[in-house]
């Protein structure tokens, strides 16, 4: 069964779509792209159909993976179309959680770092503010965050 899974920061612009897609580049390099599909929001309407940042992609560039996408804003539908929802950090968690007033999805939605295997960040710090660094650091905590998920998924 093929598994939704929904990845959301704040602008959609850095973090959620860079989880996005190193989420993707793992499930094909794994062959379960029949299994999962992967999308991705920011609580915020800023950004609406902006690329990823050009310094994230940059950051991306430079390990040999190519970010695509376009953003958009997390929708009260998204909590019933996804089956798994993944927070960047608290703010954006709480926001998602907003849109939920009866508490009908709250089993669906996650903090990404929960995922971590070798970071113990709680939060995926936002880089939009600060230098490369930043941009390489949300990166590296984000493979390992997802390869974290992708081992929490049954492999049958």
């Amino acid at each position: 069964m093929t598994k939704k899974l929904l990845f959301v920061c704040l602008g959609n612009i850095c973090r959620s779509p860079a989880a996005e897609n190193i989420m993707n580049h793992l499930v094909e390099k794994q062959g379960l792209g029949d299994r999962f599909i992967c999308d991705s929001a920011g609580t915020g309407g800023w950004h609406v159909g902006a690329p990823p940042d050009r310094r994230m992609r940059a950051a991306a560039k430079e390990r040999g993976l190519d970010f695509v996408g376009s953003a958009r804003q997390f929708q009260a539908m998204d909590l019933r179309e996804f089956d798994l929802i993944l927070a960047m950090d608290k703010d954006n968690y709480c926001n998602i959680l907003a849109l939920d007033p009866q508490g009908k999805f709250t089993d669906k939605v996650k903090m990404m770092c929960d995922y971590c295997e070798t970071y113990t960040d709680k939060e995926v710090p936002d880089p939009y503010y600060g230098g490369a660094d930043g941009f390489n650091y949300v990166i590296d905590l984000l493979f390992d965050a997802c390869g974290g998920l992708l081992k929490s998924f049954p492999k049958n």
